[in-house]
């Protein structure tokens, strides 16, 4: 099912300064202080491509994405950017450690190009739909750029783990890359250019169904854009990076909802309405909820809530039947009890999405909202079940750590 391909990357040279001061985390990420910060570490810095400065001037001749097209070609000019002498996959991990604990985790994959396929084929799956806004930009720096520079994120799945096997077997030497992200995740990456081996990972790879953690617009931008432009060599592949969904460094993190500027909410009746449909507890601290969680419980829906001039974490648990915390959360609360319609979380009217417990409790805590549904981490079996099935997920649902980053590999199309 999966067609997988090497290919030809421009890579950062030497002459380029350190890598750290290069790349980038993926473009919907990185923050104005971020990209501020980016600008002033390197005049090659990629953020001066995924998501350079906007000016007042700035007009259909000279903008953002014109700016990024002349960074590209001057950077290949000058040999900042130096193409791949013969085409390869590239094995690649991610070493880490979670933001709030529990250990340190390696997730094993490789680079590659893989053909794009609309998701009727059933090839590639998604698991949340997408927004036209960013599809709309990203098409922009594509039509003027012709390259990615950031890969699309694809699980697949291979319980035996086989194609991990051939990744370590190739992953001997010393590797070609290596840095060091402004989170701690330390990101290596290795050369595969034989093609006998090449060959063997894409035969391991040509039987599995490809589903879409990270870069849904980007999958789709790639895939209008292939359309628009037949043409164009390579505009049918996107460059991806592949993991196995059963590898154990295979981490998502919970994206908690934290809800402000509802006016005349009744806050103080809240956990009686709530006690109508939950079972409701109150607890003294984040860590009793997180205490609390450490015991699985797959059975049961268990979200937190921290309201405003209230003290007390509350815990809501009842039976899933089969469905997600957050679709209950989203149904039932958001939508149910607080009035949030679905256009309002598409605009992120009233909710705003935030990683970390504590962070989402301090925005209660210091009167910048009105209460933070807490709640855990989406389990990958549940990711793949929905999204196998044809279904989707609400929005926010999954934030796998750590991102990937993007500059490691190039790709250019056309070439």
């Amino acid at each position: 099912m999966a067609r997988i391909y090497p290919f030809q990357p421009y890579r950062y040279s030497a002459k380029a300064g350190r890598l750290e001061d290069l790349l980038t985390q993926p473009y919907d990420k990185i923050t104005p202080e971020m990209q501020a910060r980016y600008l002033e570490l390197s005049p090659y810095n990629l953020v001066r491509v995924e998501l350079g400065p906007r000016y007042p001037d700035d007009d259909a001749a000279h903008n953002v994405y014109t700016r990024a097209a002349a960074h590209l070609s001057e950077w290949i000019e000058r040999g900042v950017l130096v193409r791949e002498s013969r085409p390869a996959l590239f094995a690649c991990d991610q070493e880490f450690e979670l933001p709030e604990g529990g250990g340190r985790f390696v997730r094993k994959g490789f680079l590659g190009l893989g053909a794009l396929e609309e998701y009727e084929a059933g090839v590639v799956y998604r698991h949340e739909r997408t927004l036209s806004a960013p599809k709309q930009d990203r098409m922009e720096l594509l039509e003027q750029t012709r390259t990615v520079c950031g890969p699309i994120f694809m699980l697949y799945p291979d319980p035996e783990g086989r194609v991990e096997q051939l990744l370590d077997e190739a992953c001997q030497a010393p590797p070609i890359a290596e840095v060091r992200d402004e989170y701690g995740a330390l990101h290596r990456l290795w050369r595969i250019a034989e093609p006998d081996r090449i060959a063997v990972i894409q035969r391991a790879m040509a039987d599995k169904k490809l589903l879409i953690a990270d870069g849904h617009h980007r999958y789709e931008t790639a895939l209008a854009f292939g359309k628009r432009h037949p043409e164009l060599a390579g505009a049918d592949k996107a460059m991806m990076m592949f993991v196995n969904l059963h590898s154990p460094g295979l981490k998502i993190l919970a994206t908690h909802r934290v809800i402000a500027g509802l006016e005349n909410f009744d806050l103080a009746a809240l956990p009686a309405r709530l006690r109508e449909r939950f079972a409701l507890g109150a607890l003294d601290s984040l860590e009793q909820l997180r205490a609390a969680w450490a015991k699985p419980e797959p059975a049961k829906a268990r979200i937190g809530l921290k309201l405003a001039r209230d003290r007390r974490v509350y815990l809501l648990e009842k039976e899933r039947g089969g469905r997600l915390a957050l679709e209950i959360l989203h149904a039932e609360i958001i939508h149910g009890l607080l009035g949030i319609t679905e256009a309002d979380v598409r605009e992120q009217r009233f909710l705003r999405y935030v990683r970390g417990m504590e962070a989402a409790a301090s925005a209660v805590e210091r009167g910048e909202a009105q209460m933070a549904w807490l709640v855990e981490p989406v389990a990958i079996e549940d990711v793949a079940r929905i999204a196998f099935s044809g279904g989707v997920m609400p929005q926010k649902s999954t934030d796998f750590y750590p991102k990937l980053l993007s500059g490691l590999t190039i790709y250019r199309l056309g070439e």
